[in-house]
């Protein structure tokens, strides 16, 4: 159950653990944590060598007995000790001396929309073990709307669109809640995948596994439009020598390429406008649709969406931090229920 705005002004910080990157809010500091979702480990003695930013550069990059792992998978904890360990770290002793000093310490914490109970338990278990005495657990749809500045306790609709590297949320609000959303297991590891199979069908070529962003940005400029670059080229491994070899690739077979996982995210947002209340479609044929997550930046995404659906599409002033920035907003208390004063009589 998604906690009250009372309940999450007595929290003191806030987590957002999400597959791509943990970001952390501590109450009167701000934002502490923005590093990605990962920690490398020896093998052979279990100690862990580096978390977020370093420990994402090792990936595809070191011995056998080091491995990289990534504790949080589509926004669910998978590995609780892990987590722990790795928020400890990203925390650093100073961080975690001034929070232990709180009496009853509080903290709050995104999950995904619908979220079974053992994800909603893994996520109360990973910050317990941080020395939470309460766990406040706050939907992310709801979090990314208050932090991108949308007026969701307002009687009018809005349309959230969180962008993650596992899953798609789509959502209408209205009043400070969720009248109708859809979670579509298809988010920016799915265009990842997209552009790696084709490359390995089409040129025979292996990709690096940190290759594939640069790889998205190349497509910029239009993006996922016919105006975009021609072609870009591409270093990876040959599928067949396994040798080092650079391609010239077609970005508009990319584009083609990752047409289908887009497609799918298209149909859930029909989906979610057909079972909305017709008064509500009505607002969002002016307000549109508002594009938060890492994935929102995917370069002509936004024009795509436009396009398809004839609403206004906008992307967030910082798309990547607005789920963290809005259970911040909510801790500080800088937002209001809307008060409804009794009928008179």
């Amino acid at each position: 159950m998604t906690a009250s705005l009372e309940q999450l002004r007595r929290c003191h910080f806030a987590v957002d653990l999400g597959a791509a990157r943990t970001r952390v809010y501590v109450k009167g500091a701000g934002l502490v944590v923005d590093q990605p979702s990962a920690a490398a480990v020896n093998t052979r003695t279990g100690a862990l060598i580096a978390v977020g930013e370093f420990a994402e550069k090792m990936t595809g990059r070191t011995p056998d007995f080091i491995r990289v792992v990534r504790p949080v998978s589509g926004g669910t904890v998978v590995d609780i000790e892990m987590a722990q360990r790795m928020l400890r770290h990203l925390l650093g002793d100073k961080i975690r001396r001034s929070l232990r000093r709180k009496p009853r310490l509080r903290a709050a914490a995104c999950t995904p929309h619908d979220a079974d109970p053992l994800a909603r338990r893994a996520a109360v278990e990973t910050l317990v073990g941080l020395g939470a005495r309460r766990v406040e657990l706050v939907d992310i749809l709801i979090a990314a709307a208050v932090g991108c500045g949308l007026p969701v306790e307002r009687p009018e609709a809005t349309m959230i669109m969180v962008c993650g590297a596992h899953a798609t949320q789509v959502a209408v609000l209205s009043l400070g809640s969720i009248v109708t959303a859809e979670r579509i297991p298809v988010g920016g590891e799915a265009v990842d995948y997209a552009i790696v199979q084709h490359l390995r069908h089409a040129h025979e070529l292996m990709l690096p596994s940190q290759s594939v962003r640069p790889l998205q940005l190349a497509l910029s400029g239009n993006g996922l439009t016919s105006n975009g670059p021609a072609s870009t080229e591409i270093h990876g491994r040959d599928v067949a020598t396994g040798l080092a070899r650079s391609v010239q690739v077609d970005t508009a077979a990319v584009r083609d390429a990752i047409q289908t996982p887009l497609t799918t995210v298209l149909d859930g947002i029909g989906k979610v406008l057909r079972d909305c209340p017709p008064d509500l479609v009505a607002d969002l044929a002016d307000r549109g649709i508002m594009m938060v997550g890492g994935s929102a930046l995917l370069p002509g995404f936004d024009q795509m969406l436009r396009q398809a659906t004839g609403m206004p599409v906008h992307i967030a002033e910082r798309p990547d931090i607005c789920a963290v920035q809005g259970l911040g907003t909510m801790l500080e208390g800088k937002i209001e229920p809307l008060a409804l004063d009794p009928l008179a009589g």
